[in-house]
């Protein structure tokens, strides 16, 4: 079964390790403060991407110095859970993130952690790892970070505004809160500063395919629409000579109208620069819609 479009982001944004130990720990803070389970009991994440699951352990080593007690077999599918329930190490963990392990009940972004502009960067990949997905271009354009502390999503707020030229929208959505893109450009613009460039390339992409789409569909319906019209004009047309020749009167035209009536009556399905062709001599085609158009005329008024 092949991977999702959010699936590869992340696989890409996994491709390197943060090479300092200040980021490292930033980008662990975004992880377990956008995962499943961060408190005094248990650290519990939850993934499904193999990348982020074969990340996890070397990254939680460089920034804490400690191990998972449990791990995913490695021919494991599916979702891959990752726990830390030893006390000793959940207590290092929180202290390292700025918390007191007795008081984890209102989780926040402790700015120290996150005051260099790099580590705002990793903390965001981090966030985007365990809490974030974005849709298939494809199908909508929808990037969004989700976590279950308001706090924390308020304060992501704040500091996506800070490293980004735009601010995402805030909703909830069952106890969840969710920091979220809609719009293609901004989503691309996000994806490149997690280090997901392929993925933002692929946004663009589907950007343009869709704009050429209804640049084509746009032709098309003016195109039936011409059509129409033509078709519409040349009944008309028809109905008209029709009408002149039951009252007799298409011998009394002048030799020009005549000739036009006859080029339309015996090719009715003919355009205008077909008929103008047909002209004795040959005219313009504003010319002979001139004459269709006095046809139309005449037998109105005869």
């Amino acid at each position: 079964m092949a991977a999702s479009f959010s699936a590869n982001a992340k696989a890409e944004v996994c491709r390197s390790l943060p090479q300092k130990p200040c980021c490292a720990l930033a980008q662990c803070f975004g992880i377990l403060l956008f995962s499943n389970s961060f408190n005094d009991q248990c650290i519990r994440i939850i993934t499904e991407s193999k990348e982020f699951g074969h990340m996890l352990p070397k990254l939680f080593r460089k920034a804490f110095g400690v191990t998972f007690d449990a791990i995913p077999k490695e021919e494991a599918k599916g979702k891959l859970n990752y726990q830390i329930t030893d006390p000793e190490k959940i207590h290092l963990v929180m202290d390292a993130c700025g918390f007191d392990p007795r008081d984890t009940l209102s989780l926040h972004i402790n700015l120290p952690v996150v005051e260099e502009d790099c580590c705002k960067m990793a903390f965001l990949k981090g966030a985007f790892l365990a809490g974030g997905s974005v849709t298939d271009p494809s199908k909508a354009y929808h990037l969004e970070f989700s976590t279950t502390h308001q706090s924390v999503a308020r304060e992501g707020y704040a500091l996506m505004q800070e490293v980004l030229p735009f601010a995402p929208k805030m909703a909830s959505r069952g106890g969840v809160s969710v920091l979220y893109l809609k719009q293609s450009d901004m989503i691309s613009d996000c994806l490149t500063f997690l280090g997901a460039h392929v993925a933002a390339m692929g946004i663009m992409e589907a950007r343009l395919e869709k704009e050429l789409n209804k640049k084509d569909n746009c032709r098309c319906n003016c195109d039936e629409a011409n059509t129409s019209k033509v078709v519409e004009a040349a009944q008309e047309q028809l109905s008209a000579i029709r009408v002149l020749r039951s009252k007799t009167m298409i011998e009394q035209l002048p030799e020009k109208l005549k000739q036009a009536a006859i080029a339309r009556e015996s090719n009715p399905e003919a355009s205008l620069t077909e008929l103008a062709a047909m002209m004795n001599p040959a005219i313009s085609k504003p010319a002979m819609n001139h004459r269709l158009k006095k046809l139309v005329l005449a037998s109105k008024e005869g």
